[in-house]
């Protein structure tokens, strides 16, 4: 099992590989669309950040900050301006390197059971834009097997006496046997998919070489 620093890790890497972002944006990107990182705060992920940079997987540029607008004069001194407003913090700008390009195309192109995991999943699949086919496929139908014996494993708690369970235990329960069994649907609906987008090439392929027999 990935430790969360690693997941973590891993989804900073393929949100920089979209494109560069300053340490706010990214925490809000995490937020958005990992939603299993909404408890990650600044002082995780910027000591994250800086061993990214250490290790030269990622690197910073400064931006310059935005000039206040100009302030409107006092009212009752014709042709005075206020002071203007001293200008904001430099904004860091984090952005992937060439390693660190290479570093996350070789995690992404793995699929073992590491990535079948809770958080680490949750990570790859938001990732599966940037992961070939037969990785996706991989990890999916590695996803539905380690699902398939979770649930094997409720069923068989819920074949057990139930002497010793209040209602709130045994509803706990159902919900847990409910959500897994909605996962493995959702995996099945997805693995199909995969498959068919896998399988099309080849029956094109297929009606090309026979039609040109045919000519």
């Amino acid at each position: 099992m990935r430790s969360r620093s690693d997941v973590l890790e891993t989804a900073v890497l393929g949100l920089l590989n979209e494109s560069p972002l300053h340490g706010y944006e990214l925490r809000k990107r995490l937020n958005l669309v990992l939603g299993s990182f909404r408890a990650f705060s600044y002082g995780t992920l910027y000591p994250a950040l800086k061993a990214l940079v250490m290790r030269g997987l990622i690197a910073t540029t400064e931006n310059d900050p935005l000039p206040p607008p100009p302030r409107k004069g006092k009212a009752g001194i014709p042709g005075r301006t206020a002071k203007p407003k001293p200008l904001g913090r430099r904004r860091v700008v984090y952005e992937l390197t060439a390693e660190g390009k290479e570093h996350l195309q070789t995690v992404l192109a793995t699929a073992g059971p590491a990535a079948w995991e809770d958080d680490n999943f949750d990570v790859r699949f938001a990732l599966f834009a940037q992961t070939d086919a037969e990785t996706r496929l991989r990890v999916l139908e590695g996803r539905r097997t380690r699902l398939t014996e979770r649930l094997e494993t409720f069923r068989q708690a819920a074949t057990h006496p139930r002497s010793r369970l209040d209602e709130y235990a045994l509803e706990l329960q159902r919900f847990g046997l409910e959500k897994v069994e909605r996962e493995v649907h959702w995996l099945d609906s997805l693995i199909s998919t995969e498959r068919g987008r896998a399988s099309a090439p080849n029956r094109s392929s297929q009606q090309e070489q026979t039609k040109k027999e045919r000519g």
